[in-house]
């Protein structure tokens, strides 16, 4: 397995996107990616809801402007009334007090009505996307996945989902409100004022946004660092914790404690930086502001002394650049998270943009299975052009017969399974199921032809009941417990707190390996295919087990198709034909005793498996029964 992932450097199915570009991503690409998504069409009421959150958009600002003016205008009614008349200041500036912070609640609402409403649009974009790109990932190649991590995909998914949510709330709560509370504030100025007064506040807004951006890029660098430091000192962690046992063993304590305190070392360096950097993100967000506000109400004082404006005007001024320093406060975080949010996007969209390798042809039929002839004609195959893994080969298995493929480690045994499912396709030659070609027929009428019980069983973390079901989903109650009593599990099933629900654990790993064999037989059972294969089904199994579970494949296998994989030639001995693989060539063909009789490499690989099971006997007859497990346990690789 190792080198199909070196291979996977060559895919065609491969990343299309850098990481450079990926970090070039830009806001607008990624809208106009995600706008299908936001505007849905095919429904009108999330369309309507999209509508209504920008007039409540526009509708709040509105009035989140009017508040200043209440401002103002109870500035003025105290100043112009004096104390000469009580009643008309408390009618007049109460009056404006109280519309004020009426009109602070009516934002308010509006705001909250505004995220409550757009909240449904963006979590059917999160849910169709992130579901778009899970149906992909699963189209995809195994090529694909053998050269990636799957927690790396899984982060993908996870981090792109996030960041869809991530990208709308902050857009619809901070970037477009901010967007539009800018454009009112010139309007007022320009209006109540003159173009002055817009002139210097678009200056020190574009200033405070550069110093911004300029700052945040310099801190992302500063936070990553930190980021690193802090992942580096908690693997170290969780990694000695792990090895509790041998940490004792080698008296480590001290050298685990020097490196856990190295990492913590650079964290706290890290850590100090970022502090330090974001008091200078601060400290020159507020003397940019500070100065073109300072700058504004001075000139409104020049303006009252001229006679132009009033002590309300000055209020509002103040007010009005107040209000609209609280949402630019935030840009900084605003900017980097959708920064953050724009490449996680782009890096889901680059999994989207990715092609499947092995695809249907247009206008594939469906396969039509009518008695399970399956026939390597010539079949040649490599994952790297340098090594070749199947050189020209060819065999025929008969309706309702076994054939076995046995040879060393390396000689392309598995890759014969994998070319069957189709999870590749040859280079030459071809393979066919009652004379129809594999490649001119629907992968998903191929799959459901062919049984698989694997060397390596993995199981869902989910109840057995519900991991034999797999098998066959529509299936009765009835005939998922006649599989798993075909399969020989039943009994053990009886015996298990909670029956066909218990819990089998991540991978299946709260059951034995012969139990896992067995729900896998009992899924194949269920699924009742034409064909089956049997790839290396009982190499990591002990004697005992063994044989149970070889008793319950012969009833699988009857009267079916059978393709058996094995490393344990006393597996195969009842085939109706075996061949040998060396190098991807068939070497030796025929049947048991036909090998035998020949005295080639079947012959010699069976003595010395002979040899090494008298060996075993004689050391349990010895009563040295951890040994005689080492001598059974026989490494196999999977090519």
């Amino acid at each position: 397995m190792l080198r199909m992932g070196s291979r996977a450097s060559g895919n065609r199915g491969g990343a299309s996107s850098s990481e450079a570009e990926l970090k070039d991503a830009s806001l607008v690409g990624t809208i106009t990616h995600l706008w299908p998504y936001i505007w849905p069409k095919g429904r009108p009421d999330l369309e309507r809801r999209v509508l209504f959150s920008f007039a409540l958009l526009i509708v709040g600002k509105l009035v989140n402007t009017g508040v200043p003016y209440a401002f103002k205008w109870g500035a003025d009614a105290l100043e112009q009334h004096g104390a000469q008349a009580v009643p008309a200041i408390v009618g007049g500036a109460v009056g404006f007090t109280i519309l004020y912070g009426a009109l602070r609640i009516v934002y308010a609402l509006l705001s909250q009505a505004r995220d409550a409403l757009f909240a449904a649009v963006a979590m059917h974009a999160v849910k169709r996307l992130a579901n778009d790109v899970f149906v992909h990932m699963h189209e995809l190649s195994m090529r694909f996945h053998i050269g990636r991590k799957t927690g790396g995909l899984t982060r993908v998914l996870e981090r792109g989902r996030d960041a869809i949510e991530t990208l709308a709330r902050l857009v619809m709560s901070s970037g477009a409100p901010t967007i539009v509370e800018f454009l009112l504030v010139l309007a007022v100025f320009v209006v109540q004022f003159d173009w002055s007064y817009a002139a210097v506040t678009t200056i020190t807004i574009v200033a405070y946004l550069a110093y911004t951006t300029i700052a945040t890029n310099w801190r992302i660098g500063i936070r990553r660092s930190m980021n690193e430091s802090d992942v580096d000192a908690n693997v170290k962690a969780i990694d000695s914790l792990l090895n509790y046992e041998t940490v004792k063993y080698f008296c480590a304590e001290q050298r685990e404690a020097e490196r856990y305190d190295k990492s913590m070392e650079r964290y706290r360096r890290a850590s100090i930086d970022s502090y330090t950097s974001l008091a200078i993100l601060n400290a020159g967000q507020a003397a940019i502001f500070t100065i073109g506000l300072t700058v504004v109400m001075v000139m409104c004082v020049y303006d009252i002394r001229a006679g132009k404006s009033s002590v309300g005007d000055f209020v509002l001024i103040n007010a009005m650049m107040i209000q609209l320093y609280q949402p630019l406060n935030f840009m900084g975080t605003f900017y980097r998270e959708v920064r953050q949010a724009v490449v996680d996007i782009e890096r889901m969209f680059s999994i989207l943009g990715q092609h499947p390798e092995i695809a249907d042809r247009p206008g594939a039929p469906p396969l039509s299975v009518r008695e399970g002839r399956v026939v390597f004609d010539d079949v040649r195959f490599y994952y790297d052009e340098k090594r070749p893994i199947l050189q020209g080969v060819s065999f025929e298995v008969k309706p309702g017969k076994t054939l076995a493929i046995v040879g060393p480690s390396g000689a392309g045994k598995s890759t014969i399974s994998r070319l069957l499912f189709r999870f590749y396709e040859a280079q030459g030659g071809r393979i066919s199921i009652d004379g129809q070609d594999i490649l001119a027929v629907t992968q998903k009428s191929l799959r459901a032809a062919i049984g698989m019980v694997p060397q390596d069983t993995v199981l869902f973390n989910d109840s057995i009941g519900y991991n034999i079901r797999y098998g066959r989903w529509d299936a009765s109650e009835e005939e998922v417990r006649e599989a798993a009593r075909l399969a020989r599990i039943d009994n053990f099933i009886a015996t298990v707190p909670g029956g066909y629900e218990a819990q089998v654990g991540e991978r299946g790993l709260k059951l034995s390996g012969g139990e896992k064999q067995r729900v896998a037989i009992a899924r194949t059972i269920l699924k009742g295919p034409p064909i089956l294969i049997l790839d290396e089904a009982t190499s990591a199994l002990d004697s005992f087990t063994e044989h149970e579970i070889q008793e319950a494949l012969r009833r699988v296998a009857k009267g079916r198709t059978t393709l058996v994989i094995a490393h344990r030639l006393s597996t195969v001995v009842d085939a109706d034909e075996i061949i040998f693989l060396d190098h991807g060539r068939i070497t030796e063909r025929g049947t048991h005793q036909q090998l035998l009789d020949q005295k080639g490499e079947y012959a010699s690989m069976w003595n010395r498996q002979r040899e090494a099971a008298d060996a075993r006997a004689k050391l349990i007859e010895a009563g040295e029964l951890a040994e005689a497990v080492a001598v059974e346990t026989e490494p196999v690789e999977a090519e």
